[in-house]
C-alpha cells in the first residue's frame, strides 16, 4: 500500500487486517473515475472516484465520499475488508446492525402496544387533570 494521507497507524492496521483477510495489493485492481457532487471544481477536474475490484472473490467497491483522491482510496480498501469479512465471516456488521435497530425503532407499533401506550397517556393526563381541580393553599 502506498501513502493515503491518513495516519500511519491507520494506515498500517488496515494493512495488516486485509492481510489477515487474505487480500493482496496484487489481487485489487484500482480505476479512478471522475466524481460528481460537492466539492467544486476540484471533482469536476480530478478522478477522486476510487473503484476497486478484488478479483478472487469479485467483490467490487467505490467510493467518492471525500473530496480528495488518496482518501478515497483509504476508505474503499477499507470498505472492501469489511465486505469480504462479512463474507467470511457469514456475520452481520456493526452498519448493517445499526440500520435493521433503527428499521425496528421506525416500524408501525402493533394495535394491542398503540392501546396500551395512549391508555397510559389518558391515565397521566387524568393524574394532571385532577391536580389542577384541587384547590391550592391560595384557594383557602
Amino acid at each position: 500500500m502506498s501513502n493515503f494521507s491518513v495516519a500511519t497507524d491507520k494506515e498500517e492496521a488496515l494493512r495488516l487486517r486485509m492481510e489477515g483477510l487474505g487480500i493482496f495489493e496484487k489481487d485489487i485492481e484500482e480505476t479512478f473515475i471522475r466524481s460528481g457532487g460537492h466539492g467544486g471544481q476540484n471533482v469536476n477536474k480530478v478522478a477522486t472516484c476510487v473503484r476497486l475490484k478484488h478479483v478472487p472473490s469479485g467483490v467490487e467497491v467505490k467510493c467518492q465520499t471525500e473530496r480528495y483522491q488518496s482518501l478515497n482510496r483509504f476508505i474503499a480498501r477499507r470498505t472492501l475488508a469489511d465486505k469480504i469479512e462479512r463474507i467470511i465471516l457469514g456475520k452481520k456488521s456493526e452498519v448493517e446492525q445499526r440500520i435493521a435497530k433503527v428499521r425496528r425503532q421506525k416500524r408501525k407499533r402493533s394495535k394491542r402496544a398503540k392501546e396500551k401506550m395512549l391508555a397510559d397517556k389518558h391515565h397521566q393526563a387524568d393524574k394532571k387533570k385532577a391536580r389542577s381541580s384541587r384547590p391550592g393553599p391560595d384557594d383557602l
